[in-house]
């Protein structure tokens, strides 16, 4: 839908909703027209459906970009020798790169596709951080071949393959353990004393003159991640607060982690919030000349993303499952991490909600639940649903799942719409098992 025919855009809260709350989870460019139908970046979610099948991944671009830059200005404003990255495992998809490149975020990647998508979407070499806690020899030297800023060292046996390798100076952090147990999902954990990423505090001093008595490594400083998903803003000071400890260094990269509001329920901080904990322990226990880092993923993409279905069944059988075209081959995170996600019927958004329902997906797994007990309008077969807040995880943890095909990924903004990544095909699907057929 273009500017001159788009229709006056409301946000209402029909009977039965959380007044107030539902628009918090639904992207910032949202509303409703006088059909009742939702409109995120100006686009009919019905036009979206229509061109590009379900299911489909949707974000808001101006909102996405927006939030960005949030993290960028809000932490030059209070520590201006600084830098964001954006934590690329959150979304990896070509599109969400090139935003970041024209953006000029900086980004962190983890294995050998991420960083060839990076680099193919324009992101400049020298704004790339490479993490991993098992990088193998082939990614060290994709990594140093393309000449990336700097590598995260997880451990002794990386820098022996960084021995091996160097043949120029490469920048270098080191991951440590701060011992900080975030309160989210135990999967989701990666700042406890047992957890598999970094090396805590004894060995990383000795690692840490490992490499600076090596003529090529260029030690900066340290890099700490307590976890993902996590809604007290405390936390991220005391991780700051535990990394003073390692010493003093040009560098603190002190990771990401900040969560968001999936739930009407959930209090999540403000990006005010969490940069005060982190930029306040900073003053307190950092140099004042040191570099510090964030690395938002979840914080920047979740909101601005949504997924879209087709409603395929309705059963009434003790309770009521509402089935749409996909499930956890798409939204693999509602049974990994136990998440809890909200939804609507986006094509009927001014009917009051008089139903709680199951939200469930066509994979044979009892565990492919996308909602629990959601609060919905009594769905029919053919209606849209959309989960709301997914822009975190879901096209990342995509799999083929009961031969499900990874959906497309359109971008929407102004009132239009644009492909940043197509639905798989069963040609794509079948060509890994060329050697067997064509056999």
């Amino acid at each position: 839908m273009t500017a001159e025919n788009r229709q006056i855009l409301s946000r209402p809260s029909p009977e039965g909703t959380r007044v107030g709350e539902l628009w918090s989870i639904l992207p910032e460019e949202s509303g409703v027209d006088e059909a009742g139908v939702l409109h995120i970046g100006g686009v009919s979610v019905e036009d979206l459906a229509e061109t590009y099948g379900t299911p489909l991944h949707i974000y808001d671009e101006a909102g996405l970009r927006r939030q960005a830059q949030r993290f960028m200005s809000g932490l030059a404003e209070r520590w201006p020798n600084s830098e964001v990255l954006w934590a690329s495992k959150s979304f990896p998809a070509a599109g969400m790169y090139r935003v970041a490149a024209e953006e000029g975020i900086s980004v962190d990647i983890a294995g050998g596709g991420e960083l060839r998508l990076a680099l193919a979407s324009g992101v400049p070499a020298d704004r790339l951080h490479f993490h991993g806690n098992a990088k193998t020899d082939a990614e060290l030297q994709m990594a140093l071949d393309a000449g990336i800023d700097v590598i995260i060292v997880d451990n002794e046996d990386e820098l022996d393959r960084l021995e091996r390798l160097l043949t120029k100076p490469q920048k270098l952090l080191l991951r440590v353990i701060p011992g900080v147990e975030a309160k989210t999902h135990a999967s989701q954990a990666t700042g406890g004393d047992d957890s598999k990423f970094g090396l805590p505090m004894d060995q990383a001093l000795r690692a840490i003159e490992r490499m600076r008595a090596h003529p090529l490594m260029e030690f900066e400083g340290v890099h700490l991640h307590i976890g993902s998903q996590i809604l007290d803003a405390s936390q991220f000071g005391e991780a700051v607060t535990k990394i003073s400890t390692a010493g003093e260094f040009p560098v603190y990269d002190v990771g990401g982690g900040l969560g968001v509001k999936y739930t009407y329920e959930d209090k999540a901080p403000t990006i005010d919030e969490y940069l005060d904990a982190v930029v306040g322990a900073a003053r307190e226990h950092l140099p004042a000349d040191a570099k510090i880092m964030i690395e938002p993923g979840r914080a920047i993409v979740a909101r601005a993303g949504v997924t879209l279905y087709r409603v395929t069944t309705v059963k009434h059988t003790g309770r009521v499952f509402v089935a749409v075209d996909g499930g956890l081959a798409d939204q693999m995170d509602a049974a990994l991490t136990g998440q809890r996600f909200e939804a609507v019927l986006p094509n009927r958004m001014l009917d009051p909600w008089t139903e709680i329902v199951q939200l469930v997906g066509r994979q044979c797994e009892s565990g492919d639940l996308l909602v629990d007990q959601a609060p919905l309008p009594a769905a029919q077969v053919g209606d849209l649903a959309l989960v709301a807040t997914t822009g975190a995880y879901g096209y990342t943890l995509a799999n083929n799942y009961n031969g499900a095909l990874k959906p497309a990924i359109v971008f929407v903004r102004d009132g239009e719409a644009r492909l940043v990544a197509r639905r798989e095909t069963y040609e794509e699907f079948m060509a890994l098992h060329a050697p067997v057929l064509e056999g």
